[in-house]
């Protein structure tokens, strides 16, 4: 049951996960950094969607980073897979259970904003759901939050300060700006490119929207980090793979894990 992993994530002696960290498309190797304190397989989770993308492994890493207790998503859920946004979210609302207070939620997108490279990371300081339905939609459990929760600044002011500090120090370009969510799995069209630049977006994935809507719901202080994992659809003369994802992730998994831990650190 989820309710006894609970249970026994707070039983754990000393163990409280101020800050959870959703690791996206090829970015779960800051797992590797992480002194394990348990590790849980989301197949082992009663309810709880199992991830079925490559490079997302599925499991719930409990332990330590940057001398903060920290709790690890690695690998996520998409709508794609066929879940509904309900359970694409469960993620988000076990952090909150087991007493997070802080979530950083990273992704791998693709670059709207023409001053971006592949390569570049971009803190997000908003987001648009591109027709995607709302993960609070249906009846609302006061528990978690308000029928109606506000979202004027979803991503914590404080937070991408820290941010911002944490890429000066290890000297990384730290770009920001807006990403949408599409469904996926498809890439987006070079026409829906455009009507999204066109709406003021700079980051485009399938990912991070349904998840900071109800990360804000249940009261998390949230961190959003894309890696621009390659140019988005019709920004260049050739298609697009998920290969070119999990390769730029790789080739930015030192700096990504620099740059987190040093922010988890900090909170």
């Amino acid at each position: 049951m989820l309710d006894d992993k609970i249970e026994y994530i707070k039983s754990i002696d000393g163990f409280k996960p101020e800050t959870a960290v959703i690791l996206g498309s090829g970015l779960g190797g800051l797992a590797d950094e992480a002194e394990i304190i348990a590790k849980i397989p989301y197949s082992a989770l009663d309810g709880f969607p199992v991830s079925t993308a490559p490079a997302h492994k599925g499991e719930l890493i409990l332990g330590r980073l940057g001398n903060k207790d920290v709790a690890l998503f690695n690998g996520r859920v998409h709508l794609y897979e066929g879940y509904t946004p309900q359970q694409v979210v469960m993620p988000i609302r076990l952090a909150k259970a087991i007493g997070a207070e802080n979530v950083i939620i990273t992704n791998a997108s693709g670059g709207i904003n023409k001053t971006f490279n592949t390569g570049d990371f971009m803190l997000i300081n908003d987001h648009i759901s591109f027709f995607i339905p709302s993960p609070l939609i249906g009846k609302n459990d006061e528990k978690l939050g308000p029928r109606f929760p506000d979202m004027s600044c979803i991503y914590d002011k404080q937070l991408r300060t820290l941010a911002k500090r944490a890429a000066v120090n290890n000297a990384i370009d730290l770009k920001e700006g807006v990403y949408a969510q599409l469904t996926g799995p498809q890439f987006e069209s070079p026409a829906e490119i455009k009507a999204l630049a066109s709406l003021g977006a700079d980051a485009v994935g399938m990912s991070t929207v349904v998840e900071a809507i109800a990360a804000k719901h249940c009261g998390l202080r949230i961190l959003g980090i894309s890696l621009i994992a390659n140019l988005a659809c019709g920004l260049l003369d050739k298609p697009l793979t998920s290969e070119e994802v999990v390769k730029a992730a790789d080739d930015a998994a030192p700096k990504f894990k620099a740059m987190i831990t040093e922010i988890v650190k900090n909170i």
